[in-house]
C-alpha cells in the first residue's frame, strides 16, 4: 500500500507539470477573450502548485490591435481601394479638362541690344577710357583717336572757307566796277560819234584828212566795244552772285560749299572721340589697344544694353495655336531658380526660323519628311527692377497663360453631338481667325 500510493502521488504530481507544458506550447485560438487567457493561466500554474510548485512567466497580454494579421489588413485595404478609384477619376479628369491653358517652352534665351563700336573716321587709337565689363551711361566717353592730323585738316577748311568769302567780296567789287566801267563807255560814244561825224564831213574838201578820219571811226568803235566789254564782265560777276548782287555772303553757294568742308572736318575732329550710344556694360575691350590704327567702320570692342532687354522664345508651330500678343508671361532663368520674371507676349514671327535661313528646306523636291517647325517670338520684359541683372544667351523657361483649357477629348463631345474645338480668337487688327480642329483643311487650301 505506501509503495502504490506513493505511485500514484508522484503520478498525481507530474500531471500538473504537463498540463503546463501542453498550455504553453499551444497558442491560444483565435477570437478567445483576455479574460479566458487568464482564467486558464491561473488554472494551470494552481496546478502546478501542488506537489512542485514550479513557476513559470504568464504568457504576453494581447489586444485586438496585436490579432490583426496582415492577411485581415488586406481585406480592408481593398475595398478602401475600390472606393477611391472613381474619386481619383473624376479629380484627374477635372484637372485635365480645366487644365491645359498655359503653355510653356525652354527654347527661349535671353536677348538686349548689343553694338559694336566703332568710328566712321581712320586713325590712330590715343587714349581707352574704359575697362572689360564696366558699366558705362549714355554719352560717356569710350576711346579717342589721335586728333591731330583731324585738327590740321579743320584749320586748312577753315582757311579755305575764308579765301571763298572774299572771292564773293572781290566779285560783288568787279560787279560794281564792271557797271562803273560801262556807264563811263556809253558816256564817251556821243564824244566820238561827233568827231567821226565831223571828219566825215570834212571829206572831199582842202581839210580833209585820212588819218584824222581813220582816227576818229578807231575812236568810235573802240568806245563802243568797251561798253561791250564791261557789260560782259558785269554779267560775268553778277552769275557768280547768283544774278543777285545784293545776296548776303553766307547764301552764296560757294561760300556754302567751303562752309560744308568745314563742317565735314569739324565732326571728323568730333568723331575722334567715341562715346558710348546707349547705357550698358563694354566687353571684349582688351582687344583694342593704344597706338592700333583703326581704319573706319572698324570694330573696337561690343556694348551691350542694360536696358532694352528682352526674351527672345521659339516654340513649336503645334503649340501656338491660342497665343496672342499681349497675353501675360511667367519667366524663370536657369540662372537664378526660385525668382520669376513677369512680362508679355510682344510679337510673333510671321514666318518660320527655318524661312530665313541661308538656305531654306525645298519640300517639293526629293523626298520629303515633315518636320515640326519653329516660330520666333519676342517677349517683352516688364520687371527688371530689383532683379537679378539678366545676361545674354541665359537659358530660361517661358509659360504663357493663354487663357484657353483643355477641355473634353474629341471622342466625347464627337459622342454627344458638338463640336469637341470651334473656337473663334480675335487678333490685333479686328481680324477673327475660326480654329476647328476636326483634322480638315479649308476648301482652296493646299499643301506642296
Amino acid at each position: 500500500m505506501p509503495e502504490g500510493n506513493s505511485s500514484d502521488r508522484a503520478a498525481s504530481s507530474s500531471e500538473p507539470i504537463e498540463t503546463s507544458d501542453r498550455a504553453e506550447a499551444e497558442p491560444a485560438p483565435y477570437g478567445d477573450t483576455e479574460d479566458d487567457d487568464i482564467d486558464d493561466t491561473q488554472q494551470a500554474s494552481g496546478e502546478a502548485e501542488q506537489p512542485r510548485m514550479t513557476e513559470r512567466p504568464l504568457p504576453p497580454i494581447t489586444t485586438d490591435m496585436n490579432r490583426i494579421t496582415p492577411k485581415s489588413k488586406r481585406r480592408l485595404l481593398r475595398p478602401l481601394l475600390f472606393a477611391l478609384l472613381p474619386v481619383a477619376l473624376a479629380v484627374g479628369g477635372y484637372i485635365y479638362v480645366t487644365g491645359g491653358q498655359v503653355m510653356s517652352t525652354d527654347n527661349a534665351y535671353v536677348q538686349a541690344d548689343t553694338v559694336g563700336i566703332s568710328t566712321d573716321v581712320s586713325g590712330t587709337v590715343d587714349s581707352i577710357e574704359v575697362h572689360d565689363n564696366e558699366i558705362v551711361k549714355k554719352g560717356q566717353v569710350l576711346f579717342r583717336l589721335r586728333e591731330k592730323p583731324f585738327r590740321i585738316a579743320l584749320e586748312s577748311a577753315q582757311g579755305q572757307l575764308g579765301t571763298v568769302r572774299n572771292q564773293i567780296l572781290t566779285l560783288k567789287a568787279t560787279y560794281t566796277q564792271a557797271l562803273a566801267e560801262i556807264a563811263q563807255a556809253e558816256a564817251d560814244i556821243p564824244y566820238y560819234e561827233v568827231t567821226f561825224k565831223r571828219q566825215k564831213d570834212l571829206t572831199g574838201s582842202p581839210a580833209y584828212s585820212r588819218a584824222a578820219y581813220d582816227k576818229a571811226r578807231q575812236d568810235l568803235t573802240a568806245a563802243q566795244q568797251r561798253v561791250n566789254v564791261a557789260k560782259a564782265e558785269a554779267a560775268a560777276a553778277l552769275a557768280q552772285l547768283s544774278n543777285d548782287p545784293n545776296q548776303p555772303v553766307e547764301q552764296n553757294p560757294f561760300y556754302i560749299q567751303a562752309q560744308a568742308g568745314v563742317d565735314e572736318a569739324q565732326r571728323q575732329l568730333n568723331s575722334t572721340v567715341v562715346r558710348a550710344p546707349f547705357d550698358g556694360i563694354v566687353t571684349n575691350v582688351p582687344a583694342l589697344q593704344v597706338g592700333t590704327f583703326l581704319r573706319s567702320a572698324q570694330q573696337a570692342f561690343s556694348l551691350v544694353s542694360t536696358e532694352n532687354i528682352w526674351v527672345a522664345a521659339s516654340p513649336k508651330e503645334t503649340e501656338l495655336t491660342y497665343v496672342r500678343p499681349g497675353q501675360p508671361v511667367t519667366i524663370t532663368v536657369d540662372t537664378y531658380p526660385g525668382i520669376e520674371w513677369k512680362g508679355t507676349v510682344g510679337s510673333i514671327s510671321p514666318a518660320s526660323g527655318s524661312s530665313f535661313s541661308l538656305l531654306p528646306a525645298q519640300n517639293t523636291t526629293g523626298n520629303w519628311v515633315k518636320v515640326v517647325q519653329r516660330i520666333p517670338m519676342i517677349v517683352k520684359l516688364g520687371d527688371l527692377a530689383d532683379k537679378p541683372q539678366l545676361r545674354v544667351g541665359m537659358s530660361v523657361v517661358v509659360e504663357i497663360d493663354t487663357g484657353h483649357a483643355r477641355g473634353l477629348p474629341a471622342f466625347i463631345t464627337d459622342l454627344f453631338g458638338g463640336s469637341h474645338d470651334n473656337a473663334t480668337d480675335s487678333q490685333p487688327g479686328g481680324q477673327q481667325i475660326s480654329k476647328q480642329t476636326g483634322g480638315k483643311e479649308p476648301a482652296g487650301d493646299s499643301h506642296g
